[in-house]
């Protein structure tokens, strides 16, 4: 028993070893669309944004696509899903005060069939709609996201220069609360830990993964993969789309600097919700994986700072070297989000929350009240696909 420790401790520098330099470079956050970058052509698109009670945000999110510099044919429409807030109304006059009303179409939405997520049928039901105006590529993204004028012209870029079927922005997420501060720059920590962009790149690797609030996608190629009806269950819609596009294209996975999300979490209670939505879907619904998932977060993130509880001198310097090791990795996003980054040693606790989220998200599923959202329950019943 006396060796337990060390070998914790030796566990957790070993993976943190292969995390900073055998999985991507996934912590360096360099996965930037160039700025300002020129293209040869400029072929027709539609955006399509699904919105369900987002008067709040809908007005600068549909005002910033409006707004794009892009030189080709660009209409935005918005699906309004059996809102309740005014949504609509909002985004017209965000159109008639930015003088582009003719580029904006307001698409109210029927109620969500059995076997679809609503998101999903709300994006399905704009796509249908928008191929009146026969893009040649749709821009999916929600109704929070605030895009910077060359936001498109950089997306285009990168699909038509590298030939790619789907590409796809975390975008800068609301980080200004100290709730915030403390546990978005880790969301995005763990989201690239799952998908490397480099592994997702490589078409060598079945990695694939889209961050669902800014994808440009082919229309040619959402046709070839049987179009949103392929993936209507989804809780994880965006991961499964680029699941689905990667096995017969290529898809490409990058970080925003400017492009934001302008939807606030005040306070912990709001991201906690955001991770037990789909927490257990992403691991498939499995309570295998649910113990598996939570071991590892423990030996990776938690038992480290323990052991430097221990009085063997191998467990206490393996666990300093791993809890500097996570600090280290974190830092980069927390800079790129402007937080400090000695809040990298709090990264123990974070993982602890993360953790907790993650078993809120089976029993929710478990009680039949999984994939919560806008007041729809929208996982699949204790296992029983959709």
């Amino acid at each position: 028993m006396q060796y337990v420790a060390t070998a914790i401790g030796a566990a957790s520098v070993a993976i943190w070893v292969h995390l900073l330099f055998f999985r991507g470079g996934f912590w360096w956050l360099p996965y930037r669309p160039a700025a300002g970058a020129a293209i040869a052509s400029a072929p027709p698109v539609v955006a399509v944004v699904p919105a369900r009670d987002e008067a709040a945000v809908i007005g600068r999110a549909g005002g910033s696509l409006l707004a794009q510099d892009y030189p080709g044919e660009l209409h935005v429409l918005i699906v309004d899903d059996q809102s309740s807030d005014g949504t609509a109304e909002v985004a017209r006059g965000a159109a008639t005060a930015a003088g582009a009303s003719e580029r904006l179409t307001v698409y109210t939405g029927s109620p969500v069939p059995a076997g679809w997520t609503g998101k999903l049928w709300a994006m399905r039901q704009g796509i249908e709609a928008a191929r009146s105006w026969a893009p040649d590529y749709f821009l999916l993204t929600d109704a929070d996201i605030v895009h910077e004028p060359g936001n498109l012209r950089e997306l285009i870029s990168r699909c038509e220069t590298q030939g790619c079927d789907l590409v796809s922005l975390m975008v800068r997420l609301h980080c200004r609360g100290v709730w915030e501060k403390l546990l978005i720059p880790a969301f995005v920590f763990f989201f690239f830990k799952l998908y490397p962009p480099a592994w997702v790149a490589d078409p060598s690797r079945r990695t694939a993964a889209a961050a669902g609030g800014c994808m440009l996608i082919r229309a040619s190629t959402l046709d070839r993969i049987g179009g949103i009806d392929s993936i209507r269950h989804e809780i994880i819609d965006d991961c499964a789309l680029a699941r689905r596009v990667k096995s017969v294209g290529k898809v490409w996975l990058g970080s925003a600097a400017h492009t934001t999300s302008i939807r606030e979490y005040r306070g912990w209670r709001p991201i906690w919700d955001m991770i037990a939505r789909s927490a257990f879907a992403q691991l498939g619904y499995s309570p295998a994986m649910l113990v598996v998932t939570v071991l590892m977060l423990g030996l990776i993130y938690v038992a480290p700072p323990l052991l430097l509880l221990s009085s063997q001198a191998p467990a206490l310097i393996c666990g300093a070297s791993a809890w500097l090791a996570m600090s280290v990795a974190l830092a980069p996003t927390l800079r790129a989000y402007q937080v400090s980054p000695l809040l990298g040693l709090v990264l123990p606790l974070i993982a602890a929350f993360y953790a907790a989220a993650t078993v809120a998200s089976a029993i929710s599923y478990w009680r039949g009240r999984g994939g919560y959202w806008k007041g729809r329950f929208q996982a699949p019943i204790r296992g029983i696909n959709l």
